[in-house]
């Protein structure tokens, strides 16, 4: 195997001109770990974040480092010989990082719980759009808020990554699922379940949403006090799920004087949540949607585009043929 691999290199926070692209260790595979070759990865608001010098810099204690969580790829190694994922396989999943290095890169190490078979309906690209935004949207909507029938639901930014799958899982278990978005992707919403749709750009969402049971917010305070404003369309004793990192200072404080209740929301690579959201995925019960694909070697251009925030879906990176 090679010694060193392409990857996208961050040396230190700044802007999206930070990352470069260089050469990197090849990645040691040890224990019940995966080696898998990345055939896509994907950007995330928090990718942006971190390498800004907020969400999760702070646990990066050495340079160059290597970002992103979501991969697709095939498998290079296997934790075992009898292990039923075997080399050749193609698979996806998600990565803790910085604890782990990150799959900007050419090859990536994964405990094997994080590593699950990719649904044979979907290409890399496709795959790779999945893990981090699923799995919040899953644990969000699913686990946290336990959606039903009967439970009314605000999500806030229903259209982007983690949006557009917290739609179709709310709606899956049968709630009514009020999504604000820009009008420009309302119509797409509804066809993936969304019974209403409030234009952000236009409307006030607390001047014709009233008494729901949930809110799942995905943009906390840095947009129009959005999460304080999102208390007032809570009934007495509702939940609001609030994840973007950082995003809302003083949230405890306010729920308690709202009366209502409310928790943040960390991710985790679970593969058995995630083999779950393969088999909707396979059946078409839910589906993905990737906006642009991005060069490895176009990451800063990929950045921009996330922290433009108009983002339908997913950014995908391509890092090999696949």
């Amino acid at each position: 195997m090679p010694k060193t691999m392409r990857a996208a290199l961050l040396e230190a926070a700044g802007d999206p001109e930070s990352l470069r692209l260089g050469d990197a260790p090849y990645p040691d595979r040890v224990n019940a770990e995966f080696l898998v070759k990345v055939v896509a990865s994907s950007v995330n608001p928090i990718d942006a974040k971190t390498r800004a010098g907020r969400g999760v810099f702070g646990a990066i204690h050495s340079f160059p480092t290597i970002l992103g969580h979501d991969f697709s790829g095939v498998v290079v190694e296997s934790p075992f010989d009898s292990h039923p994922i075997r080399p050749g396989d193609e698979v996806f999943g998600m990565v803790m990082v910085p604890r782990l290095g990150g799959s900007y890169a050419e090859y990536v190490s994964v405990p094997s719980l994080s590593v699950v078979r990719k649904p044979a309906t979907l290409s890399h690209i496709e795959a790779a759009a999945v893990p981090l935004a699923a799995l919040t949207a899953w644990g969000m909507v699913v686990e946290v808020a336990k959606a039903h029938e009967g439970q009314r639901m605000l999500i806030h930014a229903g259209s982007g990554g983690v949006g557009h799958f917290a739609v179709q899982f709310a709606s899956y278990f049968g709630a009514h699922v009020v999504a604000t978005a820009s009008g420009s992707k309302a119509s797409w919403l509804r066809t993936l379940g969304a019974s209403e749709v409030v234009d952000y750009t236009t409307t006030r969402f607390e001047d014709v949403v009233q008494e729901v049971d949930v809110v799942i917010d995905l943009v906390g305070n840095v947009h129009d006090s959005t999460g304080s404003r999102s208390l007032s369309v809570l009934r007495p004793g509702g939940l609001i799920v609030n994840a973007p990192t950082g995003s809302w200072p003083g949230f405890a404080e306010e729920i308690r004087a709202a009366g209502v209740r409310g928790t943040d929301f960390k991710v985790a690579p679970d593969g058995n949540t995630l083999a779950v959201i393969a088999r909707l995925l396979e059946s078409g019960n839910v589906r993905v949607h990737v906006d642009e694909i991005y060069g490895l070697d176009d990451i800063a251009a990929a950045h921009r585009a996330i922290e433009e925030g108009h983002t339908r879906g997913k950014i995908v990176l391509k890092v090999a043929e696949g």
